[in-house]
């Protein structure tokens, strides 16, 4: 008897796991990555000459394809086809985004103000879902997708049985209770810490602590609201989380107003040249 090598069973797994494709629109290019709910392809759709995703799944695709359908916002990924394989097994296909995971992005050397800008877009894409009666349940990095031309997407929605993932996971889902959009608010605090690291602004601090608090009751109320904060913290402006003393509020006024401070300061500095010159 001859044993296969490991290399050898990986590819035949790989194999035998590919979609069937018979006499469907679409042609296999390559597998782009797997998780718990599916196998996501890159795929050709023949009939539109375009590159798409294809996410193959062993349970019914409806929950998740159509709750991601319903979500037309430019944060969110937009499903352009749904069905069954010759296989048997439910499949729909999606925008493919060229990009990098939030996580892998964020290791490339940016400004704080840019790992910011690209959070608040998806505390966007989330408050947008929250409007519409939507909780995503497991908010982390690996699930957002950070385009080559700076479109930043909310990925993997809509599975009422994910419990989160160990990081970003909200206490009540760990206890085992119903999500909502408070639970989201923390995954994104985590997300935020993960961004910005330690030795950080007060006010920055008090943002992330405020979203991920024990208590739900005591997280802002919906993703909207804190991506709101954040927003105003990157403008210089007081943010809801946190209460400045004099010098902080003094501080945070000559960072937005550094012009007219850069023209006080001279200012003053003339005036006291002149002064001493005129005092010899």
């Amino acid at each position: 008897m001859r044993w296969l090598s490991d290399d050898a069973v990986t590819h035949l797994r790989e194999v035998t796991e590919c979609p069937d494709l018979t006499g469907t629109r679409y042609e296999l290019i390559r597998e782009l990555g797997r998780g718990g709910m599916g196998v996501v392809y890159e795929v050709r759709d023949l009939a539109l000459e375009r590159n798409v995703a294809m996410k193959v799944v062993d349970a019914d695709w409806c929950s998740e394809a159509r709750i991601i359908a319903s979500l037309e916002h430019p944060g969110i990924v937009p499903v352009h086809d749904a069905g069954t394989l010759p296989d048997g097994r439910r499949y729909y296909t999606m925008k493919l985004v060229r990009g990098s995971r939030l996580d892998r992005w964020a290791r490339e050397d940016r400004s704080r103000t840019d790992l910011l800008r690209v959070f608040t877009r998806v505390c966007e894409a989330v408050a947008f879902a929250h409007a519409n009666g939507v909780v995503h349940r497991d908010l982390k990095p690996q699930n957002v997708m950070v385009g080559e031309f700076g479109a930043v997407l909310v990925m993997d929605w809509g599975v009422a049985a994910v419990a989160g993932t160990d990081g970003y996971r909200s206490p009540e889902q760990t206890r085992g209770e119903e999500a909502d959009a408070r639970s989201d608010v923390y995954a994104l605090g985590a997300i935020l810490a993960f961004l910005v690291g330690e030795n950080i602004p007060r006010a920055l601090n008090a943002i992330r602590a405020k979203a991920m608090a024990a208590n739900r009751d005591d997280r802002y109320a919906g993703a909207r609201e804190l991506g709101d904060d954040v927003l105003r913290h990157l403008d210089h402006k007081p943010v809801s989380a946190y209460r400045e003393n004099i010098f902080e509020r003094a501080s945070r006024f000559l960072g937005r107003h550094r012009a007219l401070a850069a023209m006080l300061l001279t200012y003053l500095i003339m005036r006291a040249i002149l002064l001493l010159w005129f005092h010899r």
